[in-house]
């Protein structure tokens, strides 16, 4: 029998430094690649005491930068926004978008200073099905090894052609972990949900056997899980190509560690949760679909159904992880064991986590 894990880890901060180490040392899902489109947009990502740049250069590559000047170390930017050059507000040094020092106010002047000496300092980053994956370490495996068969698993979807309709930051009161643990179990559902999911979701089927650092798995749904039980009217069509088993439920997937999605019949819904301290947590809401269904008739009206179920939804939750987080925080708290069918990627990220914090443990003996 699985158990969840102990409560010290979505309360205490030894967990919290752990995962800083956990963070720099494996590959993250951080959102989907349009949220930078254009050749110069650029978004700044904070997470476990890390800022990086993510940035598309004038040939449409993505680059991945720390937050900091190579000068006095000042922070470069926030926010997003579009840029011919990344610019220090301290000093003016300037940098290109790969990276490179472009220019720096009086320091050729400078004996033994040499501008190809001073990039930023680069970070690992590729796309993956209209994902973008960051790896801040660089021995870790590659992207391949780590995603395993994912392509595989999600090749019926075409994820890579979906756009983001909308995307939205939010803080919650609740351990990362919690957050991304509920959206990726069944259990919850006829009690937390009731009215608003209530009848949707049959029971799944068994968790797929996957390999690489994720876990996913799949259940029929009566209409879509993409909308309220109420509000099943506004249904948009389903994804082109779409067939069979998979028109007619949803995916659920997480990639470890740090972003979880849903491929319905007609539209992808992302999640990302990132630690701000033991107790709260940053998260980023997408919804996307493809670019037939936004060309249609009345996309629009029923585009807002689509939102406001991710946000009904959402508002239910969090009334539910807040609450559980008080909970884990009573000292009597202890570990209990996961239902087999309703709970198994819970059960599969508590087994990966577990095994990235025994390694840490092995280099600190």
């Amino acid at each position: 029998m699985q158990r969840s894990l102990p409560p010290a880890a979505y309360t205490g901060d030894d967990a919290v430094r752990s995962e800083q180490i956990i963070f720099r040392g494996n590959w993250l899902g951080v959102g989907r690649a349009d949220m930078v489109p254009a050749n110069g947009d650029f978004r700044t990502l904070d997470f476990a005491g890390q800022s990086v740049i993510l940035v598309r250069d004038e040939e449409g590559e993505l680059g991945a930068f720390a937050n900091t000047c190579r000068h006095r170390g000042a922070r470069l930017a926030d926010g997003a926004g579009n840029c011919r050059s990344i610019r220090c507000p301290f000093h003016s040094w300037a940098y290109a978008l790969d990276g490179s020092l472009a220019a720096a106010p009086r320091m050729l002047e400078v004996e033994g200073f040499h501008r190809e000496d001073h990039g930023l300092i680069g970070y690992r980053v590729e796309e993956r099905l209209g994902f973008v994956f960051v790896c801040l370490d660089p021995s870790a495996p590659p992207l391949n090894d780590v995603l395993g068969d994912f392509a595989e698993i999600h090749a019926p979807w075409s994820l890579d052609r979906l756009v983001t309709t909308r995307r939205r930051e939010l803080t919650v009161d609740c351990n990362w972990k919690i957050f991304l643990e509920v959206f990726n179990e069944y259990y919850h559902l006829p009690f937390v949900h009731p009215e608003s999911l209530g009848g949707i979701y049959a029971d799944p089927s068994p968790r797929d056997e996957t390999v690489g650092a994720f876990t996913s798995q799949f259940g029929v749904t009566e209409g879509t899980g993409a909308l309220l039980r109420d509000e099943q009217a506004h249904a948009l069509p389903p994804m082109p190509g779409l067939s069979g088993r998979e028109a007619e439920g949803v995916r659920y997937t997480w990639a470890f560690p740090t972003m979880t999605f849903a491929a319905g019949k007609e539209a992808l819904w992302v999640y990302e949760a990132y630690p701000l301290g033991a107790g709260r947590c940053r998260v980023v809401q997408s919804a996307c679909f493809p670019p037939e269904t936004l060309a249609g008739e009345g996309a629009d009206e029923k585009l807002a159904a689509y939102h406001d179920r991710l946000d009904a939804a959402l508002d239910e939750d969090i009334v539910a992880l807040t609450n559980q987080q008080l909970g884990l925080s009573n000292p009597d708290s202890k570990p209990g064991p996961f239902q087999p069918l309703l709970e198994p990627s819970v059960a599969a990220f508590a087994e990966w986590y577990s095994t990235q914090l025994e390694a840490i443990e092995e280099i600190d003996a």
